[in-house]
């Protein structure tokens, strides 16, 4: 089959643009965008929990095990802070505007201070391993000089001519 000129003059060309409306992906699901004040919510529900209810709660909401080890992990992190009802849009129970823009909550901690933080506790765990570290080899050097001390007091006793 051959492609003529007076086929494509009823195509529009391709402008780039995505439209929101039709295209081959129309009708497939989009994935889901949950709130920090969501993913707070359902973190504390499932640490309240008893381990029966757990999974009941994960089916329920359509959530992932991992879903929430990576909530609890931000929250502790300091990177999952919920928002001030006032600046919550009018969306879902979970979703999040895809326009709303992101900006910096005042008094909360950024990735940065998240990242920080971790650094000083890394930092903290570092210097105490250095310090036991350090210890040890003052340890091990004293039990070193002993040993040398109860060698040369043994070869004291011996007599001279002796091989052993």
């Amino acid at each position: 089959m051959t492609l003529t000129y007076a086929d494509t003059r009823d195509v529009r060309p391709d402008d780039g643009v995505v439209s929101s409306s039709g295209g081959p992906r129309a009708d497939q699901p989009r994935r889901r965008a949950f709130t920090a004040d969501y993913k707070l919510r359902m973190v504390a529900e499932y640490d309240r929990a008893v381990p029966g209810e757990r999974g009941a709660l994960l089916r329920r909401e359509r959530l992932y095990h991992s879903h929430i080890i990576e909530w609890r992990k931000a929250r502790d992190a300091g990177t999952l802070v919920a928002r001030p009802a006032a600046e919550q849009t009018e969306t879902g129970p979970h979703e999040q505007a895809p326009s709303a823009p992101r900006r910096r909550r005042r008094g909360a901690n950024t990735a940065e201070q998240a990242e920080v933080e971790r650094l000083r506790r890394q930092n903290e765990k570092l210097a105490k391993d250095l310090a036991r570290t350090q210890a040890a080899l003052e340890i091990m050097g004293k039990a070193h000089a002993l040993l040398e001390l109860l060698s040369e007091s043994t070869q004291d006793k011996r007599e001279p001519g002796s091989s052993r």
